[in-house]
């Protein structure tokens, strides 16, 4: 694995424009259902899709070098494969997480975080994993197994972590849920947790849960879920 590449479906265009301004980033000409978010310096690491028939959902694609090769091992892992059009595979994890296999395009420069006017600074830097209690340790090997990220256990029961590559933009981490299917959502790291949730509310964001000192669950126009945490953006 060469890449990571987190994707926000959406069933219309109507949280497009509040990503972009979450993201401090330009939208690129559309390809088909889905543009790319394109940060200040560095590659793209986000894009927005719209799939009418699908609920708000995020996924990620794997960005490899032999997409042939990495199905083949995906799918001995585990996986299932939803769909193929040669240089772009859809799977499905043993939990039911959608992801893609696609060709890598030289991408290799992490862009750095956002500046934000008071002087607080935030990055997309996370993906999270919610993984019912019952395919958590099978989810967390197959993930580790297929980018070849080490395991580590967090501080926190219900968390581990993937150790991410050098250079990679995304972290993985994974969440033991009591109940419900596997999911996916967005994190955010920032320098200052209660400016960048009213930087985010004022935006259109809703507020769902606080943990005073480390995280805030909001949810964007589209009901989607999302984490802004106390974890340093800064790498």
């Amino acid at each position: 694995m060469r890449w990571i590449t987190g994707f926000l479906d959406s069933p219309s265009l109507v949280a497009e424009g509040f990503w972009l301004d979450v993201t401090g980033s330009t939208r690129s000409p559309r390809r088909g259902d889905f543009a790319t978010l394109v940060p200040a310096a560095g590659d793209a690491y986000l894009r927005v899709q719209i799939l009418p028939s699908s609920p708000p959902r995020t996924h990620l694609d794997l960005h490899v070098i032999d997409v042939t090769a990495t199905t083949v091992e995906a799918v001995g892992l585990g996986a299932a494969v939803v769909g193929d059009e040669g240089d772009l595979v859809v799977l499905r994890s043993p939990a039911g997480v959608v992801f893609c296999l696609v060709r890598w395009a030289g991408e290799s420069v992490r862009p750095a975080p956002v500046a934000w006017p008071g002087g607080h600074v935030s990055a997309v830097d996370q993906l999270c994993v919610d993984v019912p209690g019952n395919a958590f340790d099978r989810e967390v090997s197959f993930w580790s197994a297929l980018t070849g990220w080490a395991r580590q256990a967090s501080d926190l029961p219900q968390f581990e972590h993937l150790v991410r590559g050098a250079g990679m933009p995304l972290k993985l981490l994974f969440q033991r849920l009591d109940a419900g299917v596997a999911g996916m959502h967005v994190d955010l790291a920032c320098s200052d947790v209660e400016a960048e949730v009213e930087r985010l509310v004022a935006l259109g964001a809703e507020v769902v849960r606080r943990v005073p000192g480390d995280w805030t669950t909001l949810r964007d126009p589209l009901g989607r879920e999302f984490c802004v945490t106390g974890r340093s953006p800064l790498f």
